[in-house]
């Protein structure tokens, strides 16, 4: 058997092994291209076994058939800047979830009704994506988003005398779209902003400190009016006076003078009050149980702040 004979049988018996796991993204579309198609009868009958037994091997094989749709349609995204093998990869994703959905008794062929699917999650992925801040949230704003760079170049194109530089709409344009699109023009002209805005990066791009004073991280947050922080430090005020008050308050008076000797007094050497053996010889009991009335004092503490924060 010579090579391109022994390469046609392997294309027909063992289709995954044309598709490489690893390699660059030129190999991977070769390949994906070098997959044969099914024909319809063949369609059905994997698909046929797939739903009735969830032959994994039927799957791959609808899967892997269609793997050059993905890599057609994924072109079509390229404009938004994020990376082909990402989209394609997206894409498989869709296609995956249209064979596990696909019922060949509805006389779809299986191209036509994956296209849907794949098309969804490659839009899922570049509205999550292409911005740190979404910029399309309902369904109306999705197929604005969607269509809006394409109709303008079509509105410009029909436009004789246009300045091919002018970025922005026209007030005409602006009507025409929203009414194409059903959308309010407020909408459009939102989108058209978001759209034609630059992305700034927050953190610094080098190790240069001086660059990182710069950079807008640096000077976008005041740390001492950050609601957290003043919220914070307010709390720790109130603790450190009212509040210890109404701790000890709760506390009878052998535990509160245990509790003041032992963690609030400070000596005029700094070395703060009694010990434990000091107040245990006051009272005539042990260093134990000094220890526990402490434990107990400082438990009852906490219930009473617990309560009042």
């Amino acid at each position: 058997m010579n090579t391109s004979t022994a390469t046609a049988a392997l294309t027909v018996r063992d289709p995954w092994a044309l598709v490489p796991s690893l390699g660059n993204l030129d190999a991977y579309i070769t390949a994906a291209n070098r997959v044969p198609l099914l024909t319809h009868e063949e369609e059905i009958a994997y698909a046929t076994r797939l739903r009735a037994s969830g032959d994994l091997e039927a799957a791959g094989k609808l899967v892997l058939s269609h793997l050059r749709l993905v890599v057609s349609i994924s072109r079509k995204y390229l404009g938004y800047g994020l990376p082909h093998g990402d989209l394609i990869q997206e894409g498989n994703v869709g296609l995956m979830k249209a064979v596990k959905r696909f019922d060949p008794d509805q006389g779809v062929r299986l191209v036509s009704y994956a296209m849907h699917w794949i098309k969804a999650e490659i839009h899922e992925y570049i509205l999550k994506n292409w911005r740190m801040v979404k910029v399309a949230t309902t369904k109306a704003q999705r197929k604005l988003f969607f269509n809006l760079r394409s109709m303008k170049q079509s509105l410009k194109d029909d436009a004789l005398d246009v300045d091919t530089h002018r970025n922005t709409l026209t007030q005409g344009e602006v009507d025409t779209l929203a009414r194409t699109l059903n959308v309010k023009r407020e909408e459009v002209l939102e989108m058209e902003t978001r759209l034609s805005g630059g992305d700034v990066a927050l953190e610094p791009q080098t190790d240069d400190s001086e660059d990182a004073s710069f950079a807008p991280i640096a000077y976008l947050a005041d740390e001492a009016s950050e609601p957290t922080r003043v919220l914070e430090a307010r709390n720790r005020d109130w603790l450190a006076g009212d509040g210890i008050a109404l701790a000890l308050d709760a506390l009878d008076a052998r535990s509160r003078r245990i509790v003041e000797e032992r963690w609030l007094k400070v000596n005029d050497d700094s070395s703060g009050g009694m010990t434990l053996h000091d107040l245990a010889a006051e009272y005539g009991v042990s260093a134990e149980r000094i220890r526990q009335i402490e434990v107990a004092a400082m438990k009852k503490m906490r219930k009473a702040l617990a309560e009042n924060v």
